[in-house]
């Protein structure tokens, strides 16, 4: 591919919206997070996720060597909490800190600001490309009290409810 098509690739995969989420687990007393939006639920018989994790985050060997890990489907408010999280090179030590949370019976990190949250145990790890598909077995799942999810679009985070609703395709409903 040329220099050109990897940029064209990105801005038409950044067209397509995407739920934001924060992927936790706790490897020797240390916790470790990160902001996702590729994110997806591949089974309900076993229930089964996935989520992918570039090889060269640090993130990545942190949930290759757990043995559970958490996914918070983040709320519209969480947005700071999200690019915090998605921010290379923050401090590990600490980086929940300023990040309302509380813990899941694994010990993982789930953040307060959520729809919702998942509690897996690795099922399967791929590579493919420079990213691992995690995929996680899901021990746990609990719906929180909110309704405007965090979406990311195009380079940014939104609240759903600050999505335009004239979409031609809103025209005809």
């Amino acid at each position: 591919m040329s220099e050109r098509d990897h940029r064209d690739f990105r801005q038409v995969m950044g067209s397509l919206a995407g739920g934001v989420t924060v992927i936790s687990c706790r490897v020797n007393g240390q916790d470790h997070a990160m902001t996702a939006t590729a994110v997806t639920s591949v089974s309900l018989s076993p229930p089964l996720i996935l989520v992918c994790v570039a090889r060269a985050a640090r993130f990545w060997e942190a949930i290759s060597s757990a043995d559970h890990w958490a996914v918070s489907v983040l709320a519209g408010q969480a947005e700071p909490h999200a690019a915090w999280l998605a921010t290379p090179g923050r401090p590990l030590v600490a980086q929940l800190d300023q990040v309302p949370h509380h813990r899941s019976a694994a010990g993982c990190a789930l953040l307060d600001d959520a729809l919702g949250w998942v509690e897996c145990r690795t099922h399967s790890q791929t590579q493919v490309g420079d990213h691992d598909i995690v995929v996680g077995e899901v021990m746990n799942a609990t719906m929180g009290d909110g309704t405007d999810p965090l979406i990311y679009w195009r380079s940014h985070y939104r609240g759903a409810s600050e999505v335009r609703s004239d979409a031609p395709g809103d025209r005809y409903s």
